[in-house]
């Protein structure tokens, strides 16, 4: 099974490592089964994060045939200034659908063995271009409102399960999104053992798409 985190150009570095470290850390307690990488539209390269410069290295480019998650981190940066002069946090995400990810991303969506993720401004990158319409979703609280003008419906929880794409809230979420994923594929005591290693206790509401309910929207 496999692990995709989607870098791409003003990434954030928080939405990046959180995810990898506790979902390396479940592999760690399954065997190795679960193989994580780092992977870009374009393939293996060196990408600039939106964080002061600070560069990490993919190792593969994004295969939405591997059976697994794929997950989108969102972007760091400047929250306001003009669009064409400075790379805003908006800027960035945009440009994220101006890219070879967004026909990938759209596979990986139509593969019904990958669960698409998204932590803080990727599920605003995801539905910014066009491939959220009507599906329940969070991002970060600043970012809601684009959010829904991008077709997709907000959720006011801490992780959002709507079966094959599962987002999350502000950056810290990320931990709480991959132990939710952890939990989800390798049951509650293997993501309680990673939570034990981190010291980490998760947070906020879950909320699932499998309870026959409509989404309450923010």
């Amino acid at each position: 099974m496999h692990a995709q985190i989607v870098l791409f150009d003003g990434f954030d570095p928080l939405d990046v490592i959180a995810p990898y470290e506790v979902l390396v850390a479940g592999s760690d307690y399954v065997g190795g089964e679960l193989d994580v990488e780092l992977v870009t539209a374009e393939g293996p390269r060196t990408v600039v994060s939106g964080s002061r410069g600070l560069t990490l290295q993919a190792t593969a480019g994004l295969d939405p045939a591997k059976a697994g998650y794929v997950i989108v981190p969102g972007a760091s940066g400047p929250l306001a200034g003009d669009p064409d002069e400075i790379d805003t946090i908006p800027v960035l995400l945009a440009r994220f659908g101006e890219t070879a990810a967004v026909p990938l991303m759209r596979a990986a969506l139509a593969n019904p063995e990958v669960t698409v993720a998204a932590v803080c401004g990727g599920s605003l990158a995801l539905a910014m271009a066009g491939l959220l319409e009507g599906r329940p979703a969070n991002t970060h609280h600043l970012g809601v409102e684009m959010l829904e003008a991008a077709g997709a419906v907000p959720v006011a929880a801490r992780v959002v399960d709507d079966g094959d794409l599962v987002t999350a809230g502000g950056v810290t979420s990320g931990l709480d999104l991959a132990l939710h994923l952890l939990e989800r594929t390798y049951g509650s005591r293997i993501a309680l053992a990673v939570e034990q290693m981190f010291a980490f206790e998760r947070r906020g509401t879950v909320w699932s798409g499998g309870g026959g309910r409509e989404p309450e929207a923010w």
